[in-house]
């Protein structure tokens, strides 16, 4: 697959996020004044080069001269920052690109978000920078806040820290009031940040370009993101995997879990993959770890820019408490967070030092023997960093006063002298509040080793690290074999929902397994298939129009005799009629009747922007209810399908429950990946539903009973 291009080249980003001159339009001295605070920012960090403020109803601001007009600049200025009212900002982006300035940010608001009027300005500034090669940050941000070279372009107060040659986090939000408080939130940890970037209405350039740009950067080695809206979603996939491949890990928070925007009524795989969830399963797959929040996110920046790359899941636990040690198992339970298996038979470092009242576990509980022994602490600690089985280390530490500190982290930083961390080590207090000397805290952050309030916090932050090691281990992200074609030539010639009998017809060649069945388009033709195919039979009734059959009587199962096929017809008419008059049969689709299993949903959707994705899990009519389903993409191997069946919230009963037999998975792995090959080389396949699909016992296969294909 070829990767999109980027849309700058570097050097063009260069002009806009490491600047040699600036200039300010609207520039101003009065206090609280965007442009004032822009100036006091460049003036407070020390900024080098040429600032050009730009107000023709000013001869001056502050000690520097200020020009009546953009035509007074010289040519070739790096940036302008545009602290004017919206009518302006049109003619004021004519005249940059006219004076050759490099790039523009535009603070102002009211364009897209504001109606058609304003997302028209909006187009009209990206179609002249993009004509004038003019990098536009905007409409509606915040600025950047460059901290490596210490140039704040931004209307806040920013106080720029550089991170003097320590890994950095690089924030990228299109939110620039989130950006600002994420900043905050890590400066407060002494998390380095090397740029931040609020990329707001995104007129000609998005959070793709700044991500493309921040994994070239020596100075970060996380990206911290926080995105309503992917716009441009194949760019930013191609820079996702490439940030994968550097071993830049990326950090999303995309608020919204759920969008009206584009939902379909043809199928079930419409309404149930919507456009947050295909989202998800899209940038997952390139190895993008998800945050919920936005103390997640500066929690799993932190770990990630302090810590080792953590190399296997299972954590182990250092704690001091019985009770402590039952919540992180419940804890690990519900996060899926795996604990090392330590015991007194498999650990005989830790257990040669413990004390022999003291089991070896995991969690470890080590009393309260530490506070008169504190030496436990340096070789529990020792024994667990060397063990090769564990992952990740939590000290899980009663803090309570600087007295009990004194006593307890000494001792543990002793653990940490003259080692060099080869895995995540963390600190994490108790009791949120206690007084623990800021100079500890240096001191454990400068061994690598992070310092948290909590023990919930840092168990959320490994599990959501453990997670994305899983999926790549499982995933070539980067080298991601390619999807063997699977065509539909006679897709060609159909448009629109596509009726069950029409869309078995085009499936069942690729490989889709269907109940033996027959098209009749009138009632002597039905008791002619039925006859047939031998009795009992399904009728189920046939219309573009009609995709959910059984709401409107559509259905009728177990036809014993020519008899019951005549009164059917009649029934399902009448039902169709009554349910929607405008509704005209094309006939039904007589079937034989097979035998029971469970019900499954395989359905697939071409979104127009994030491509294929396959839904597959528990189906029937309760499927949009329970949406008990996994999303599938299409680079996704038949083992990797099973596990994700695995993770379904009723997976039990795909193993066997209660006596019954374990279920034929690999066939229903085997459908699912003819769905998502057949989506991924046919664009035009809008939707594919297969509701329900019979998932039989092993050896015993599948079989599709409803299958509607949508057209584009």
């Amino acid at each position: 697959m070829t990767e999109p291009a980027a849309r700058f080249a570097r050097s063009a980003l260069d002009r806009l996020l490491r600047p040699r001159s600036v200039a300010v339009v609207g520039a101003s001295d009065k206090p609280g004044a965007l442009g004032a605070t822009l100036i006091t920012n460049l003036d407070r960090a020390g900024f080098a080069g040429p600032v050009y403020p730009i107000n023709p109803k000013r001869d001056a601001i502050g000690a520097r001269a200020c020009l009546s007009a953009i035509a007074d600049l010289p040519e070739g200025v790096d940036v302008a920052v545009l602290a004017i009212p919206r009518p302006a900002v049109l003619d004021t982006v004519r005249a940059l690109a006219a004076r050759g300035v490099g790039a523009a940010i535009v603070f102002s608001a009211g364009f897209a978000e504001d109606g058609p009027e304003g997302l028209a300005e909006q187009a009209e500034i990206a179609r002249i920078a993009g004509d004038a090669g003019m990098v536009i940050e905007g409409p509606n941000c915040l600025g950047l806040v460059n901290h490596v070279d210490k140039i704040p372009l931004t209307f806040v107060e920013a106080f720029c820290e550089p991170p003097a040659g320590r890994h950095a986090v690089g924030v990228v939000s299109q939110s620039g009031a989130m950006a600002a408080v994420l900043g905050t939130v890590l400066i407060a940890r002494a998390v380095p940040t090397s740029y931040s970037v609020s990329t707001g209405n995104e007129a000609g350039s998005g959070v793709e370009d700044y991500v493309d740009w921040l994994i070239d950067d020596p100075h970060t080695q996380v990206i911290a993101m926080i995105v309503e809206q992917f716009r441009q979603p194949a760019r930013f996939l191609a820079a996702a995997r490439r940030a994968r491949a550097a071993g830049k890990p990326v950090v999303l928070l995309h608020p919204g879990t759920s969008s009206a925007a584009r939902e379909s009524a043809a199928t079930h795989t419409g309404a149930m993959a919507g456009d947050y969830q295909l989202m998800r399963a899209k940038v997952a797959r390139t190895g993008v770890i998800f945050a919920e929040t936005l103390q997640e996110l500066g929690d799993v920046a932190e770990l990630l820019v302090r810590c080792p790359a953590l190399t296997r899941p299972e954590v182990a636990v250092l704690g001091e408490s019985g009770a402590f040690k039952a919540m992180v198992l419940d804890q690990a339970e519900r996060l899926g967070l795996p604990l090392a298996a330590l015991d007194n038979g498999n650990a005989p470092a830790l257990r040669a030092a413990l004390p022999p009242f003291v089991p070896v576990s995991n969690p470890l509980d080590l009393t309260a023997q530490g506070l008169s022994q504190p030496s436990l602490y340096t070789e529990v600690l020792n024994a667990l960093l060397d063990d090769d089985r564990v992952g990740a280390v939590m000290a899980g530490i009663i803090q309570s006063d600087p007295v009990t500190a004194d006593i307890k982290v000494p001792a543990i930083l002793a653990a940490l002298d003259g080692r060099t961390l080869t895995k995540p080590m963390v600190f994490a207090g108790l009791d949120e509040g206690a007084r623990m000397p800021d100079h500890y805290i240096a001191a454990l952050r400068a061994a690598g080793v992070p310092w948290f309030p909590t023990t919930e916090r840092v168990l959320a932050a490994l599990a959501r690290l453990g997670a994305d090691r899983a999926r790549a281990h499982a995933a070539h992200f980067a080298n991601a074999a390619p999807v063997a074609p699977l065509l539909l030539p006679a897709l060609a010639d159909e448009a629109g929902v596509i009726p069950e009998y029409r869309s078995k017809a085009l499936l069942g060649p690729l490989g889709v397994p269907f109940p033996c069945g027959t098209f009749a388009a009138d009632v002597a033709a039905a008791v002619a298939a039925a006859e047939g195919l031998g009795y009992p039979v399904a009728m189920k009734a046939q219309s573009p129009a009609l995709s959910h059959k059984s709401d409107a009587g559509g259905v009728i199962l177990n036809l014993a005799d020519g008899a019951a096929v005549h009164a059917a017809w009649d029934r399902m008419h009448a039902s169709v009629a009554a349910h929607d008059a405008t509704i005209t049969l094309d006939g039904v689709l007589i079937e034989a009747m097979g035998p029971r299993g469970v019900e499954m949903i395989v359905g697939g959707r071409n979104d127009p922007e994030w491509g294929a994705v396959v839904l597959a899990g528990f189906g029937g009519v309760t499927a949009e209810i329970l949406q008990d389903v996994r999303l599938i993409t299409p680079d996704m191997t038949e083992a990797e399908v099973i596990a994700e069946l695995g993770k379904l919230k009723s997976a039990a009963l795909l193993a066997g429950w209660r006596g019954a037999p374990a279920l034929d998975v690999p066939a229903l792995a085997r459908l699912v990946v003819i769905v998502a090959r057949l989506l991924h080389s046919e664009p035009r396949l809008a939707e594919l539903d297969l509701n329900p699909v019979i998932l039989y016992p092993e050896g015993q296969g599948v079989i599709a009973l409803d299958a509607l294909i949508l057209a584009q």
